[in-house]
């Protein structure tokens, strides 16, 4: 799906994302001067801890959720504003040389397997227009969800434009709070398919957060350290969601520390770091199983997202893969922890061109649909 160029004005986008890891937001400025996504300079801004605290608080229901929900809304909207005039700033470029911002805004809420089915994030567009004086493309999820869709995953449409390779058989792997995969056919007449497998660091960064009070396991050191439990593996695995055909999509409102808990009989009978290691392997194990039934002719994945960070993790990818190249997508020449916000920006120039941004095979939705709302300055 190639958006058109403008003219000769200047091609320079800004994307926005923050996932469910709720680690920061990640911003960058991409220049598609020449019909290809060029990073021009990036920024990761972590959230100030209040923030963020109001932010998890809010993924679970709870009380006063209105007031919380305006409050966090704001909140959400200045950071990001904050993000984008500090990565400007950097990088000596005019907010008037910015087309315009694709925010994908905080989720808070995405339950497509409800009736009806719905998509929440916060992060007022009007806000970051109005603080940053650049035009705003926001609310991306809930067009593809009226269009029938799941709102999610939409970075495949973005993959499909920039890796696919018609000598190869690929699958982009993404792997933040939520693990995707987009498979891409060589064939470039052979639809575009891709869901979400399940957790990618999600589960993993709930429970080092509860037990070592880390927000993340460096590299995978303390999974590396336990011992993967056979018999707890197993009983996650068995969860439904694991075995539902695509379309899908999923987020931390399923997979969570209730949902874990409800596995373990009595979590202090087990080590902590047993059960790091087997929700570790309970990503690579999923992500194994997905591509086996979904995507058996891969030849390449290719991995993005914070997880590629995680050493243990991607050791097992390896090693559950053999006869595929795993390889992160900084072979590529793409930064890893850039690719998200990079597809922000594309979907926002999607947008303004009048060009879809969804895509059917993936999301479900009955048609193609141009995506989210856009905020003048």
């Amino acid at each position: 799906m190639p958006a058109s160029t403008n003219g000769n004005r200047e091609q320079l986008f800004v994307g926005l994302m923050s996932g469910t890891s709720v680690d920061g937001v990640d911003a960058v400025v991409v220049d598609f001067h020449d019909g290809r996504p060029q990073l021009r300079g990036h920024l990761h801004s972590p959230w100030p801890t209040p923030v963020r605290d109001q932010i998890k608080a809010l993924a679970q229901p709870g009380a006063n959720e209105i007031e919380r929900l305006g409050k966090v809304d704001s909140l959400v909207a200045d950071h990001f504003a904050d993000a984008v005039k500090q990565l400007l700033a950097r990088e000596e470029i005019s907010p008037e040389q910015v087309r315009a911002i694709g925010s994908h805004g905080q989720t808070i809420r995405h339950h497509p397997d409800t009736t009806p089915s719905f998509t929440l994030q916060a992060g007022d567009p009007s806000r970051i227009a109005e603080l940053t004086g650049i035009t705003v493309i926001a609310d991306f999820r809930r067009r593809d969800m009226a269009a029938g869709g799941e709102g999610a995953p939409l970075a495949p449409a973005f993959h499909a434009a920039v890796f696919h390779d018609p000598s190869e058989h690929r699958v982009v792997l993404n792997l933040g709070g939520i693990a995707n995969i987009t498979i891409l056919p060589r064939d470039a007449s052979t639809p575009v398919t891709g869901f979400d497998t399940g957790p990618a660091n999600t589960l993993m960064d709930q429970w080092i957060m509860r037990c070592r009070k880390q927000s993340f396991d460096d590299k995978g050191e303390w999974a590396a350290s336990g011992s993967v439990l056979p018999t707890l593996l197993n009983a996650l695995l068995n969860d439904p969601y694991f075995s539902r055909l695509p379309p899908k999509s999923t987020g931390p409102e399923h997979f969570n520390l209730d949902w874990l808990e409800r596995h373990l009989d009595d979590p202090a009978s087990f080590r902590p770091a047993d059960i790091q290691a087997t929700l570790c392997a309970l990503t690579s194990e999923s992500v194994r199983r997905a591509l086996q039934e979904h995507a058996p002719e891969c030849q390449r994945l290719i991995c993005c997202g914070g997880g590629t960070r995680n050493r243990t993790l991607m050791q097992q990818l390896k090693k559950g893969l053999e006869g595929i190249s795993v390889k992160s997508s900084s072979n590529l020449g793409i930064d890893p922890d850039r690719i998200e916000a990079m597809a922000f920006a594309w979907l926002a120039r999607q947008t303004l061109d009048g060009a879809p941004g969804n895509l059917p095979t993936v999301t479900g939705a009955g048609h193609p649909v141009i995506l989210g709302g856009i905020y003048q300055a």
